[in-house]
Order: structure tokens, then sequence, then C-alpha cells
């Protein structure tokens, strides 16, 4: 049997981890918008001939882009109801032992 407490400490539980991931991102991003326009001066300073920072910019920019799907999830709503449905179905089944 499955308490309130229970499904309050659940709930609290998924939702620090929703606020950890979305932190994480955060710092990503707010990390990506720093670094990249320091390299881009950098690079412009230095060697403008050569511009190399659009190499750290896209392969950066290419993780800080997965970063967002695995936090704002493009499947996450399919993926919880899915869920629900799966669990349901399983409580309509009779048990065979």
């Amino acid at each position: 049997m499955e308490t309130s407490f229970d499904k309050e400490t659940l709930a609290y539980k998924k939702a620090s981890k929703r606020v950890k991931a979305l932190k994480d991102f955060y710092g990503n991003l707010a990390s990506y918008c720093i670094i990249i326009p320091f390299l881009a001066i950098l690079n412009l300073l230095t060697s403008p001939e050569h511009l190399w920072f659009f190499w750290p910019m896209l392969g950066w920019g290419i993780g800080v882009a997965f970063h967002a799907v695995s936090v704002f999830g493009v499947g996450k709503d399919w993926e919880e109801k899915k869920i629900k449905q799966l669990m349901e179905e399983e409580k309509g089944k009779p048990k065979i032992f």
C-alpha cells in the first residue's frame, strides 16, 4: 500500500532530479556563451587568416544541442504516457503464478 508520504517523496525526488538537470544545462549553456566569444576574439586578434574558433564552436554547440534535447526532451511526454499506459495494462492483467 502506497501512502501519500511515499508519493510526496517520489514526487520530490523526481522534481529534484529535474531541477538538477535544468541547472546543469543552463550552466553548460552559460559557459558556451562566455567561452566561445572569448575564443573568437582571441582567434581574430592572433591569427585572423586562420579561423579555428569555428571548430570548438561547432563541436560544443552540437553538445549543447544534444544536452538541450535530453533535458527538454522531444519525446519526454511520449515516454511518460507510454509508461503510464503500460502500468495500467499491467494492473488489468490477471496474475498467473
